[in-house]
């Protein structure tokens, strides 16, 4: 399996776009790093030096100011003033000179200004303090000073101009620096950009194509189209699910092809059964139906004159035919009800059970059992098969019936809500032990406290109620207790939502009790 893993595929993409954002980064810290420098230089190192050349020129000018003061008044105050200046002047004048030191042209402007200030303060400005104070100077000697004093002039303009110089050098340099540093990040975001399109485009290629053509192979799969598989494209575990989705489709190609043959065996084999039930049931039958009349003959014919053990041996004779002859109807029955030949039409279920209670009061009048209806007054319509419905119903009144105790009452009660209609059939008869309540359905199961009364049947009943029902879309519920009950609940989706009126009095109860229907109120 070519192809690399996705986590190296996107590993690959993220150092790519890692190693973009620390250039990016250092870059950038950098710059601001150099431009800092170059900053801290200007602020801390040459602004104080022009500053200081600036002060020795105002120290100049205020001995100058205090000399002529001095001369003009001889006030003491003024040679103070001289003497600070002069005290300022000498740590001004250092303060330059140790800036200019290494550079040659600023240092040779600064011993300029040095040499003109001093040639003007010892010809000029020392013999004037000297002198008597209020004296005045003679003209000669004030165009002495003034021509001294123009030359720091000038010698000062010149080192400020270098100064300025060399302030706008370093602006320029840190500004510089700040352009450059803007420059190399965008350069860099730029860079960036077009590697993570290329990322992205690779990404696509070789990770999220792969998956959205996998996920369009589900997508038909998923619709029907049995034949399509996944192309082995993409990272390795891409090509891994798809490999997997590719014998998943291959196993149940092969799992339908087992199903179409394990379908058309079990058509064969229904066909088979039902063959066969037919045709015993047909053979069955008709030997029974002989027997039957022969033993019938025979009774009429010895009539009165047979022991009383040939009588028994007759009647068990009988009690065995008409056992088999409901067991092969039984069959027939269940046959039917498995099978797909159904005439399904809107049945009133209230008055089909009806009918089913009236078809059981005979049997149940012979035991003095009651049988109560409650039903709502308005019809109950479901889709059904008319005849096996009754089938299935009349199995679970008449199992309440042969259940029962002598004298016992057997209630039927048909509710309705929430789209579906339930039937519910309890007795008060022997129920069934409860181990055995989930056997019941399974063909020719009896429980073991009927076998024991020994109540008549084939154990085929529950199982025919329980397929029409199916049938129907319907659900059976049996909850039993042995010596108690049993109720047995069905549920069929009803036609139509039943309509929502208002009942003032309560239902009716109909009560059969000995061959005679009576109304009674509910209780």
């Amino acid at each position: 399996m070519t192809g690399r893993p996705v986590a190296r595929v996107v590993s690959s993409v993220l150092a790519r776009i890692g190693l973009l954002v620390a250039l990016s980064t250092a870059v950038a810290v950098i710059g601001v790093v150099i431009a800092a420098v170059a900053v801290g230089d200007l602020t801390d190192d040459l602004a104080p030096a022009a500053a200081a050349n600036q002060a020795v020129y105002q120290d100049l000018t205020d001995m100058s100011a205090a000399a002529e003061s001095w001369s003009s008044t001889g006030l003491p105050a003024a040679a103070d003033d001289y003497r600070q200046a002069t005290l300022r002047l000498g740590a001004h004048e250092q303060e330059v000179r140790s800036f200019a030191t290494g550079d040659e042209s600023l240092e040779t402007a600064v011993e300029r200004q040095e040499t003109a200030a001093a040639l003007w303060i010892d010809g000029y400005a020392e013999p004037r303090m000297a002198a008597e104070g209020g004296v005045g100077a003679t003209a000669r000697d004030a165009r002495a000073g003034n021509a001294a004093f123009d030359a720091i002039r000038s010698a000062h303009q010149t080192t400020t101009q270098a100064f300025d110089s060399r302030v706008r050098s370093a602006s320029d340099g840190v500004s510089l620096r700040l352009r450059g540093t803007v420059l190399a990040v965008v350069l860099l975001a730029a860079l960036a950009a077009v590697v993570m399109t290329r990322s992205r485009r690779r990404l696509l290629g070789e990770l999220s194509t792969p998956l959205l053509a996998l996920e369009k192979v589900v997508q038909r799969m998923a619709r029907g189209d049995h034949d399509i598989r996944a192309a082995a494209a993409g990272p390795k575990e891409v090509q891994a699910v798809a490999q997997a989705l590719n014998d998943l489709a291959d196993a149940q190609t092969r799992a339908r092809a087992v199903e179409i043959w394990i379908q058309r065996e079990l058509r064969t084999l229904d066909t088979a059964k039902d063959d066969f039930v037919a045709n015993v049931s047909h053979e069955l039958r008709t030997p029974l139906t002989t027997i039957s009349g022969y033993l019938e003959l025979v009774a009429e014919e010895f009539e009165g004159q047979m022991q009383p053990r040939h009588e028994r041996m007759l009647d068990a004779t009988r009690r065995n035919v008409a056992r088999l002859k409901m067991l092969i109807d039984d069959l027939l029955t269940l046959q039917r009800a498995e099978g797909s030949n159904q005439q399904m039409e809107p049945v009133d279920l209230a008055a089909l059970v009806r009918d089913v209670v009236m078809d059981v009061k005979i049997t149940a009048a012979r035991r003095s059992i009651r049988i109560g209806v409650k039903a709502p007054q308005v019809d109950v319509s479901v889709l059904a098969d008319r005849a096996m419905l009754h089938r299935a119903f009349l199995n679970v009144v008449s199992n309440a019936v042969k259940f029962s105790h002598d004298d016992g009452i057997v209630d039927v009660a048909i509710t309705t809500g929430r789209g579906q209609v339930e039937v519910a059939v309890t007795d008060r008869g022997i129920g069934i032990p409860s181990g055995e309540i989930e056997r019941l359905g399974t063909r020719f199961f009896r429980a073991s406290n009927a076998v024991t009364n020994e109540i008549a049947g084939t154990g085929l009943g529950v199982r025919i109620m329980q397929t029409i029902v199916d049938r129907h879309a319907g659900a059976v519920v049996i909850d039993s207790e042995e010596g108690v009950g049993t109720t047995v609940t069905v549920r069929l989706p009803v036609q139509a939502p039943p309509p929502q009126l208002t009942v003032v009095t309560p239902p009716a109860v109909l009560s059969v009790v000995d061959n005679e229907p009576a109304h009674e109120p509910a209780p």
